[in-house]
């Protein structure tokens, strides 16, 4: 364990800045392949982290890197000290970390600790016995006996594979799993636990690491009775026992004090979080989260989950939005994303891949990052990859697309039920990093481990950062803005024009100055809307996703997902202060 460069961490205090700060999410496994045997590793990260600082970015957050059996490509975790061997070794990994940080560029890790891999030794010998040093690691609870047979302690369903228990004879009990078989749930009550948890903190902090992103977080503290759940939700049955639990906010305080210790961020992922429960964590001089990544604005072309879909939903997308950003005003920070390894592409969902692909990636682009957030970038969400469409569910790898596909709507054709997996599957977001249009997408140099989408050869990052005009260059141009102008960063959100099912209009306001944001959602032609109070015949146009924008008239019609952003000077507007979010006096 190092702790030679704690202090500097500690000088360093990322608590302080993340709000001015955007990341970029790596996904190894697809990211970049440095020893050419088809898998992303910490070498080929460590090679394209100057393309990484040429994005804009301030930091890195990385995937699990963990060892693992891979049944949840590394969200299932066998050791916490080390790193898989497919991506390298912890030398390695204090490489990347230091060239990182000699760019500038801040590392968060991914902490998994609702559960682990069936395989970590923990469990391993956890289910030997109850009444061994492990024994109550996890969460055992004794069969129910109904007519003679045992029986699942309740009624739970898991979010990935079936019933959330799997019996152990060893035990003759059974172990709870909210999401895979080979992901058991940790038991967070046990005080030996906590202090696990700690020590694996302390471990990466030490090592250098700027923080984390802390996985299902809000689900560790589970209903103490364990009850049946009535009444029945689809998909996600008992969900009311295990999220946001009796305990969670003193489980979370006990790590928030280890990383005020050293200045460390913490985000937290919360599915099915509601802006009122978001508040709890991230608000307040005694918060226990940073930031929180929710899920509403991701369930606009859907309901429940990606597998149930429904046409696209402006409305419903701006209706996420405009909550976030209004309510969490001055109380807390919003994270900022559109992509991640657990969703589809945003272009193939809520965008047109097929006609306008630069116009709606670019549109999409502009929706988020000028919001009052942190932005989050996904790998390969900059050059505008979209989903992967595979001709039989056995390529597909992913365990979730798996249970869907087997679980619900088994009534439809096998066809129809094909087609679904193809637009909701996390396996479109873990397709291999496009980087060149030679063989293998510049991947790698030899057959990747998994399939490439077939438009590499014209989406891909080295015909991108020849085209002024791409996808790629204008995420590079909105970060740069957001970093010029402190409005697009801190500024008073508010949205025009809400029923709207063509645009999505949204204004900054900060000091004396205002910014408006015109984005068109649409295949045609719209007529341009200007909210009341913008006059644009004294406005600025800093930045729009058409080329020829110097020679329009700034009120003439918009083409199909067009981008206009605009800058106009007001006099005698309310001084804006820079939004405080009350610290602890740790921070």
């Amino acid at each position: 364990m190092e702790n030679n460069n704690t202090n500097d961490i500690v000088k360093n205090n990322i608590i302080k800045d993340f709000r001015s700060m955007s990341f970029y999410q790596i996904w190894i496994r697809s990211f970049a392949d440095g020893n050419g045997d088809g898998i992303g590793d910490l070498l080929g990260v460590y090679n394209k982290l100057d393309y990484l600082k040429s994005l804009g970015v301030d930091g890195i957050w990385f995937s699990p890197l963990y060892p693992s059996p891979n049944a949840d490509f590394g969200y299932d975790i066998s050791d916490y000290y080390n790193i898989h061997p497919d991506y390298g070794d912890l030398d390695l990994f204090r490489k990347v970390l230091k060239g990182a940080h000699d760019r500038g560029l801040k590392v968060l890790m991914d902490l998994v600790v609702n559960h682990t891999s069936d395989e970590h030794n923990w469990f391993l010998e956890s289910k030997k016995s109850r009444d061994n040093k492990y024994s109550d690691y996890y969460i055992w609870k004794d069969p129910k006996i109904v007519k003679g047979e045992k029986r699942p302690p309740n009624n739970w369903d898991s979010l990935f594979e079936g019933k959330a228990w799997e019996y152990v004879p060893e035990r003759d009990q059974y172990y709870l799993h909210i999401f895979a078989r080979k992901q058991p749930d940790l038991n967070m009550d046990n005080p030996v636990v906590r202090e696990e948890v700690k020590k694996i903190m302390r471990f990466w902090l030490d090592m250098g690491v700027d923080g984390f992103r802390e996985d299902v977080i809000t689900f560790i503290s589970k209903h103490p009775d364990l009850p049946d759940g009535y009444p029945f939700i689809p998909v996600a049955n008992g969900m009311p026992f295990y999220k946001d639990g009796p305990r969670i906010q003193e489980y979370l305080r006990e790590f928030r004090d280890v990383c005020l210790e050293y200045g460390a961020l913490q985000i937290g992922e919360a599915p099915m979080t509601t802006v009122e429960t978001a508040l709890s964590y991230i608000t307040g001089k005694e918060r226990t989260l940073d930031m929180m990544f929710h899920f509403d604005h991701m369930m606009a072309d859907c309901f429940l989950t990606e597998y149930i879909h429904r046409d696209f939903n402006l409305v419903k997308l701006k209706s996420a939005f405009s909550k976030w950003q209004t309510r969490l005003l001055g109380k807390g920070w919003n994270a900022l994303y559109l992509e991640n390894h657990d969703h589809p592409r945003i272009i193939s969902r809520y965008g047109n891949e097929k006609k306008y692909w630069r116009e709606s990636g670019t549109a999409l682009a502009a929706s988020y990052i000028f919001q009052q957030g942190t932005p989050f970038i996904y790998q390969g969400q900059e050059i505008g990859m979209t989903n992967i469409s595979l001709s039989s569910i056995d390529k597909y790898i992913d365990v979730s697309s798996h249970n869907n596909y087997k679980n619900f709507h088994t009534n439809e054709p096998e066809r129809k039920r094909l087609k679904r997996i193809q637009m909701s599957s996390r396996d479109s977001s873990r397709t291999p990093m496009q980087w060149t249009p030679e063989k293998y997408a510049g991947f790698s140099t030899n057959k990747p481990w998994f399939y490439i989408n077939h438009n590499y050869k014209t989406v891909n990052v080295e015909t991108e950062d020849k085209d002024p005009d791409s996808i790629l260059n204008f995420y590079r141009k909105c970060l740069s803005l957001r970093k010029e102008h402190e409005g697009l960063i801190y500024g008073r959100y508010r949205e025009y024009f809400h029923l709207s099912k063509k645009l999505y209009v949204y204004g900054r306001r900060w000091k004396d100055e205002r910014y408006l944001i015109v984005i068109s959602f649409s295949d045609n032609n719209e007529k341009l809307k200007v909210p009341k109070g913008y006059d644009l015949n004294e406005a600025e146009l800093l930045l729009s996703n058409y080329n020829d924008t110097d020679s329009i008239d700034l009120y003439s019609d918009l083409r199909p997902y067009e981008v206009r952003l605009f800058k106009s000077i007001k006099e005698g507007l309310t001084h804006l202060k820079v939004p405080h979010l009350q610290n602890n006096s740790k921070e």
